[in-house]
This record gives C-alpha cells, sequence and structure tokens, in this order.
C-alpha cells in the first residue's frame, strides 16, 4: 500500500539518494554532472513532470553541472508541435533554463546506423510477425517465451530487409526490427525486445522523411550516450527497462550513460495518467488542459499557483525510492506560504448583504487608509472608499445566533475591516422571508480603531463600499475527485464515477475598485477568504477570478470528522 505524506510529515532532509550517488562520484574523480529531462511531446505536463524538472534541473545547478531539455518524439502519431511548446513555456516558468534543445529526433540518423551495426554482429533481426503474434509468444514470468521462425535469419537478409523498411516498401505492421537476446530472460524485456516498427506517418520536424521509427527503449540510452548524459534519470517504472537500456549501450560500445530512477509523484484527489487527463479533456468533463482543475501545470499557473510554491513543494516532497501518494494539502500549503508574503490583501464579498448605515451622512463618501500585505512593509498602503451602503458576507450575519458568536447580528456590534464599528439596528426581509437588507449604525467616533467610549468588540468583517463595488465573476475551485484515490475503483466504476460535482461553483462577487483594473495572472488575498487570480477570461466589462486555494485546509477538517 503506498504510504500518503502529509505536510506535518514532511522536515528537513539530508541528502537524498541520488545526491549520494553523485557525491561519491565526484568523491572518486568523475566531476562532471549532466541530466536531462526527456519528455514525449504528446500532452502537457503535469505536476508530476514539475517534481521531474526540478529534480533534474536542481541536482545539475547544485553541482555545477548540465541539464539538456530532450524532446522524446519517436511516435509520429501522438505528438505536436503545441506539446513542444507548451514543455518549454512550463519549464522556463518553473524557473529554469536547459543547456541544450534535443530531440530524439536529431539522432534517427545515427539510431538507425546502430541499428544496421546490430544487425551485423547478428544482435538484430527482421520478424514478419504481428503485434499480437509477438506479444502471444513473449511468454509469462514462468514461462518461456517462443523464438520467432524469423529469428534466425541471415544478415545478409536481415540487412536487405531493414534496408527496404527504411526505404518505405512495406505497410505499417508488416515488419518489425528485434534485438535478439534471449526469449527465456527473466526480465520479460529482454526477451527479443522491438527496436524499429513502420509508420506511414509524418512527423512534426522531418516530415515525411523516415517511416520507421524507433521504440522508446532503443532510443532512450543511446540518446542518453549521445549528450554524454551522466545521471540519466528515470521514474521508478522504468526500473526493470535498465537492463536494456545497459544492453544496448554495451553491445554498441558507445559513451556509458548510467540510469536511475525515483518514485514517480501520486497526488490525492486526482490522476496523474495522461490518457485519463486526455479523456477528461476529450470527453468535456474539464473545459480544456489549462482547467484549474486539473494537475497540469499550465493549470496550476493559470489557478494562481506560483513557481516558486511549485519548486518548494517538490523540495518538501524530496526523492524516494518507493512508491507514495502525497497529500494534496501538501501541495496547497505551500502556495498558501509563498501567497502569504508576496499577495496583496484586498476586500471582496462574494455573497452579498445590503447594509445600510442609518447615521451616516447621505451622498458622503471618504477613504479609509488599509495595509497592502501585513508581511511586507514595502507593499504599502491604499485607499478604500466609504459610503453609507456597503456590502457584507451573508456567513458574517446570523439573526438568530448562538453563544460565542462574535460577528453580526440583531443588537450586536462588530467592526469593519480597518474601518468603524457598527450595530445592527434592524433587518429587512422580502416577501419569502429572505433576508435582503440590514440597517445599522455606526460610531463615528471608533475609526482608526478606537472608540467613543473606549470599548472593544472581538468581531472584525471585511466590506465592500456598495457604490463603488466592482462586480466580477468569482470561481470557486475545488478538489477535481471526491475520492483521495481516484484511480482506486470499486466493482462496476471507473474514475469518472469519482469526480467531484461540486469542484467548480461560480457566483458573481463585489470587489473593492483596486481590484478593477488589474492584470490577468494577478494574485490577491480577498481578506478572510482565500487567495485569488485574475483569470484570462477577464473581458473590459467582466473581470474573472479564480480561486487558488482558502485559507485554510478544510478538506483536512472533513476527512477527520469522517
Amino acid at each position: 500500500m503506498n504510504e500518503i505524506l502529509h505536510e506535518s510529515s514532511v522536515g528537513e532532509r539530508s541528502l537524498n539518494f541520488l545526491e549520494e550517488i553523485i557525491e561519491s562520484d565526484i568523491r572518486q574523480g568523475r566531476t562532471r554532472v549532466h541530466t536531462r529531462f526527456p519528455p514525449e511531446p504528446n500532452g502537457y505536463l503535469h505536476i508530476g513532470h514539475a517534481k521531474s524538472i526540478c529534480l533534474n534541473f536542481g541536482l545539475a545547478k547544485k553541482y555545477n553541472g548540465l541539464c539538456n531539455l530532450r524532446f522524446d518524439d519517436t511516435n509520429p502519431v501522438r505528438e505536436d508541435v503545441e506539446y513542444v511548446d507548451s514543455i518549454k513555456e512550463d519549464v522556463r516558468w518553473l524557473g529554469f533554463e536547459w543547456a541544450g534543445e534535443y530531440y530524439a529526433s536529431d539522432y534517427f540518423e545515427q539510431l538507425c546506423e546502430w541499428a544496421f551495426e546490430l544487425i551485423r554482429k547478428g544482435k538484430a533481426y527482421v520478424d514478419d510477425q504481428t503485434q499480437e503474434e509477438i506479444r502471444q509468444t513473449r511468454g509469462t514470468v514462468t514461462v518461456p517465451g517462443q523464438e520467432s521462425p524469423w529469428r534466425n535469419r541471415t544478415v545478409e537478409e536481415n540487412l536487405d530487409l531493414f534496408t527496404r523498411m527504411r526505404a518505405g516498401e512495406f505497410m505499417d505492421g508488416a515488419k518489425v526490427l528485434r534485438a535478439k537476446i534471449n526469449m527465456a530472460h527473466p526480465n520479460m524485456l529482454l526477451r527479443d525486445p522491438i527496436m524499429y516498427r513502420i509508420l506511414h506517418s509524418k512527423h512534426h520536424r522531418t516530415g515525411d522523411k523516415w517511416c520507421i521509427y524507433p521504440m522508446y527503449d532503443y532510443a532512450h540510452g543511446e540518446s542518453d550516450s549521445i549528450e554524454r548524459i551522466t545521471h540519466s534519470i528515470c521514474t521508478l517504472e522504468f526500473d526493470v527497462h535498465r537492463s536494456l537500456y545497459d544492453w544496448f549501450i554495451i553491445e554498441l560500445g558507445i559513451f556509458p550513460s548510467r540510469q536511475y530512477e525515483f518514485a514517480r509523484l501520486n497526488l490525492t484527489y486526482t490522476v496523474m495518467s495522461k490518457r485519463k487527463l486526455l479523456q477528461l479533456v476529450q470527453d468535456g468533463l474539464v473545459v480544456g488542459w489549462d482547467d484549474p482543475r486539473m494537475p497540469t501545470i499550465c493549470a496550476l499557473r493559470r489557478r494562481g499557483y506560483t513557481s516558486e510554491s511549485i519548486r518548494a513543494f517538490a523540495d518538501r516532497v524530496g526523492v524516494a525510492k518507493r512508491d507514495n501518494v502525497i497529500d494534496l494539502g501538501l501541495l496547497e500549503f505551500c502556495v498558501r506560504e509563498d501567497l502569504n508574503r508576496i499577495a496583496e490583501r484586498r476586500m471582496a464579498v462574494l455573497d452579498p448583504i445590503k447594509v445600510v448605515i442609518t447615521n451616516y451622512p447621505e451622498g458622503k463618501t471618504e477613504t479609509i487608509s488599509c495595509v497592502n500585505n501585513p508581511e511586507n512593509e514595502a507593499a504599502g498602503r491604499r485607499e478604500v472608499p466609504f459610503s453609507r451602503e456597503l456590502y457584507i458576507d451573508r456567513d458574517d450575519f446570523m439573526e438568530n445566533p448562538p453563544k460565542k458568536y462574535f460577528r453580526l447580528s440583531p443588537g450586536s456590534e462588530v467592526r469593519l475591516r480597518y474601518g468603524y464599528i457598527i450595530k445592527c439596528e434592524n433587518v429587512l426581509k422580502d416577501a419569502k422571508g429572505e433576508i435582503v437588507e440590514l440597517h445599522c449604525t455606526y460610531d463615528s467616533e471608533s475609526g482608526s480603531g478606537g472608540s467613543s467610549d473606549g470599548r472593544k468588540v472581538k468581531g472584525i468583517i471585511h466590506w465592500v463600499s456598495a457604490p463603488h463595488a466592482v462586480p466580477a465573476e468569482i470561481r470557486l475551485f475545488d478538489r477535481l475527485f471526491s475520492k483521495e484515490s481516484p484511480d482506486d475503483v470499486e466493482e462496476g466504476k471507473t474514475f469518472r464515477d469519482y469526480l467531484n460535482p461540486d469542484s467548480l461553483k461560480v457566483v458573481t462577487g463585489y470587489l473593492e475598485p483596486a481590484l478593477a483594473d488589474v492584470a490577468v495572472g494577478g494574485k490577491f488575498q480577498f481578506e478572510r477568504l482565500g487567495y485569488f487570480c485574475k483569470d484570462k477570461d477577464s473581458t473590459a466589462a467582466v473581470a474573472v477570478f479564480n480561486r487558488t486555494v482558502t485559507l485554510k485546509d478544510s478538506w483536512a477538517k472533513i476527512a477527520m470528522k469522517a
């Protein structure tokens, strides 16, 4: 069972096992450190990739090395320049710059030459079996595989057939090139793995030049070797691939790159499979790859996450040798910590009740000085308009309050944030009995934290001046799934059955005027409500703000009650 790591369980860390390996290499005189981040451009990167990015680029930086960005573009059917561009944007947004930009397609000619070399050495052969026949004859963990009837073709025949494969003479699936290793090997990946398959498909970089494409296991190690990568860092599922990685390098006698594996990132309340994320997009269950509920990097950026918070999250998670599941609360903790430091404060009301201060002069408007960020004096102050008519949040009023209720209620007093003490004198309701307006009085001597007689009130609530308020669309995002492990499905269900129906709620909010003209991507704390970011859907007529995260982790409390 995967261990779930929560915020409280992550503390200061010592060297991780990869750092120990590198420092051991340095002590032995192998001082050069060269890593790479090698995504396939067949989709958008997610938070799991962010961990790998931070790890590969971070190790290179720590040990004065280099890190390449290499696109594993060996499958033209699924890849596109759109994904290439998005990946580069994500890496740069996270704060990293690559030493070199490379593509597996850069090496197609060299890889093909090496394939011919393996054929000449009797280490590869052309197989006429279909993919299904190859799968059926591979055997099981306890049963050896069956040798292909084409396994013992002569070198000359294999050279001729592979040349004709490259020339485009055969249809898709008609033949493959396989490495000749051992059909009884205990590691099933070494049972004559496929090196090349025929794909008559246009490549996003090489066009129609090639109709044979290398498999990942063939191209990966050789690409690392060409770039002289010293530490090829992969996720744990590639552990069983390492023997094949080494086999190709040894047989070809090329630079000995070494592969190391670490545990991939699994996060609660989401899925990390590209296939499942694509399904959510294609089926319209989210509005796109950058839907702020998605775990993609572009979605997190749109939601209001900062690159600093993602890097801090990756550092806190650390590097492990066994699979674990990270509590989404840790990611939220990291962004709260960063936004608390950098985000300016503003006031907003998302579920308004109008307040009329009956003893405040009609037509009068004054300004109240408010702190922009109590964590940063350099952020300064701003002036917020105050008038006779205000909006407060509905949650800040209760007609029949319990004991120790310190917000507004009939006959009680609260202080308006940065402003005056008000007292509720009367409650107005509509024909349905819904509260529509509160009539209050204010203590004109109570500004700046004082009062006319020195009295203190415990409750402090936020507000906006109704005549000056800026209406806005507020998107309240929450976890995409209601189940902690949506991949752990019950019989007869799929991961889609655990989608959270309340993952998005849209309301009309009223904002203080300082939020009227902020730039898309601007990040703010709406006081007492959470952190919000201006969305790209904003127009000149209507601003749109996304809730990045609440001020506190309410899900942890719900889980404890359950």
